[in-house]
Protein backbone atom coordinates (compact mmCIF):
# COMPACT_ATOMS: atom_id res chain seq x y z
CA UNK A 1 0.00 0.00 0.00
CA UNK A 2 2.75 2.24 1.01
CA UNK A 3 4.47 1.90 -2.74
CA UNK A 4 1.00 2.68 -3.92
CA UNK A 5 1.13 5.59 -2.20
CA UNK A 6 4.14 6.56 -2.91
CA UNK A 7 3.58 6.34 -6.88
CA UNK A 8 0.62 8.28 -6.90
CA UNK A 9 2.30 11.29 -5.49
CA UNK A 10 5.49 11.02 -7.15
CA UNK A 11 6.41 13.83 -9.44
CA UNK A 12 5.91 11.91 -12.58
CA UNK A 13 2.46 10.05 -10.94
CA UNK A 14 -0.92 9.78 -12.31
CA UNK A 15 -1.40 13.07 -10.98
CA UNK A 16 0.43 14.92 -13.17
CA UNK A 17 0.94 15.48 -17.01
CA UNK A 18 4.02 13.85 -16.70
CA UNK A 19 2.22 10.60 -16.31
CA UNK A 20 -0.89 10.79 -18.66
CA UNK A 21 1.00 12.42 -21.70
CA UNK A 22 2.83 9.94 -22.51
CA UNK A 23 0.35 7.30 -21.91
CA UNK A 24 -1.75 9.45 -24.56
CA UNK A 25 1.46 9.16 -26.15
CA UNK A 26 1.16 5.30 -26.85
CA UNK A 27 -1.96 5.46 -29.09
CA UNK A 28 0.76 6.25 -31.70
CA UNK A 29 2.40 3.52 -31.39
CA UNK A 30 -1.08 1.39 -31.62
CA UNK A 31 -1.83 3.28 -34.62
CA UNK A 32 1.49 2.58 -35.93
CA UNK A 33 1.04 -1.18 -35.33
CA UNK A 34 -2.40 -1.21 -36.99
CA UNK A 35 -0.92 0.20 -39.91
CA UNK A 36 2.30 -2.56 -40.14
CA UNK A 37 -1.30 -4.66 -41.57
CA UNK A 38 -2.11 -2.08 -44.46
CA UNK A 39 -0.01 -2.28 -47.67
CA UNK A 40 3.00 0.00 -47.83
CA UNK A 41 1.57 2.36 -50.96
CA UNK A 42 -0.83 3.49 -47.91
CA UNK A 43 2.14 4.92 -46.13
CA UNK A 44 3.05 8.51 -45.98
CA UNK A 45 6.59 9.18 -46.59
CA UNK A 46 6.87 12.50 -45.79
CA UNK A 47 4.13 11.94 -41.97
CA UNK A 48 6.16 9.10 -41.15
CA UNK A 49 9.41 11.11 -41.28
CA UNK A 50 7.92 13.82 -39.29
CA UNK A 51 7.15 11.43 -36.89
CA UNK A 52 10.41 9.89 -36.90
CA UNK A 53 11.86 13.26 -36.39
CA UNK A 54 9.35 13.89 -33.44
CA UNK A 55 10.15 11.11 -31.37
CA UNK A 56 13.16 11.26 -31.31
CA UNK A 57 13.08 14.71 -30.36
CA UNK A 58 10.87 13.76 -27.76
CA UNK A 59 13.12 10.87 -26.33
CA UNK A 60 15.62 13.27 -25.64
CA UNK A 61 13.43 15.70 -24.01
CA UNK A 62 12.41 12.83 -21.44
CA UNK A 63 16.06 11.79 -20.87
CA UNK A 64 16.79 15.51 -20.30
CA UNK A 65 13.86 16.75 -17.64
CA UNK A 66 13.96 16.83 -14.09
CA UNK A 67 12.64 14.42 -13.07
CA UNK A 68 13.76 12.28 -15.35
CA UNK A 69 10.74 11.08 -17.32
CA UNK A 70 10.77 6.94 -18.18
CA UNK A 71 7.23 6.31 -19.66
CA UNK A 72 7.87 8.92 -21.72
CA UNK A 73 11.25 7.77 -23.21
CA UNK A 74 9.32 4.58 -23.43
CA UNK A 75 6.82 5.75 -25.13
CA UNK A 76 8.47 7.42 -27.98
CA UNK A 77 11.30 4.70 -28.22
CA UNK A 78 8.61 2.10 -29.20
CA UNK A 79 7.29 4.66 -31.49
CA UNK A 80 10.53 5.73 -33.20
CA UNK A 81 10.85 1.62 -33.77
CA UNK A 82 7.47 1.72 -35.12
CA UNK A 83 7.58 4.50 -37.76
CA UNK A 84 11.12 3.40 -38.30
CA UNK A 85 9.48 -0.15 -39.92
CA UNK A 86 6.60 1.96 -41.62
CA UNK A 87 9.66 3.63 -42.90
CA UNK A 88 11.56 1.43 -43.84
CA UNK A 89 8.37 -0.62 -46.08
CA UNK A 90 8.01 2.96 -47.15
CA UNK A 91 11.35 3.06 -48.97
CA UNK A 92 11.18 -0.68 -49.91
CA UNK A 93 7.59 0.02 -51.87
CA UNK A 94 9.40 3.09 -53.38
CA UNK A 95 11.70 1.12 -55.32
Amino acid sequence: MAALKAFWNSPVGPKTTHFWGPVANFSFVVAGLVDTQKPPEMISGNMTAVMCVYSGLFMRFAWMVQPRNYLLLACHTSNESVQLYQLSRWAKAQG
